[in-house]
């Protein structure tokens, strides 16, 4: 079973950047669909970015679509969510996330089947 460490959270100005970070170890990285998701306080948990077992593909929201880039270094056994202007309603605690299903797309809609890190804070000031 992997397990998820994310870390790079932090404060920022809006129009700023942060990089975050998720380590994983346990379990054969590269086999595993990686992805990021985030809850703001009093609202639900939303889908971010998920990214292919090669990094070959990846999935945006609506949302963050050209401003955050998610990436994985295999070597590393770790997976990156860049983020760039960012902007006050960016404001959440992120959650890295692992599945092995063929489906991940749907694991990283539905919220099922994942394994989850810890959840790194990032607050975004106006």
């Amino acid at each position: 079973q992997v397990q998820l460490v994310e870390s790079g959270g932090g404060l920022v100005q809006a129009g700023g950047s942060l990089r975050l970070s998720c380590a994983a170890s346990g379990g054969a990285f590269a086999s595993y669909a990686m992805g990021w998701s985030r809850q703001a306080p009093g609202k639900e948990r939303d889908f971010v970015a998920s990214i292919s077992w090669t990094g070959g593909s990846t999935y945006y929201a609506d949302s963050v679509k050209g401003r955050f880039t998610i990436s994985r270094d295999n070597a590393k056994n770790t997976v990156y969510l860049q983020m760039n202007s960012l902007e006050p309603e960016d404001t959440a605690v992120y959650y890295c996330a692992a599945t092995d299903s063929y489906y991940y797309t749907d694991r990283f809609r539905d919220f099922k089947g994942l394994y989850w890190g810890q959840g790194t804070q990032v607050t975004v000031s106006s």
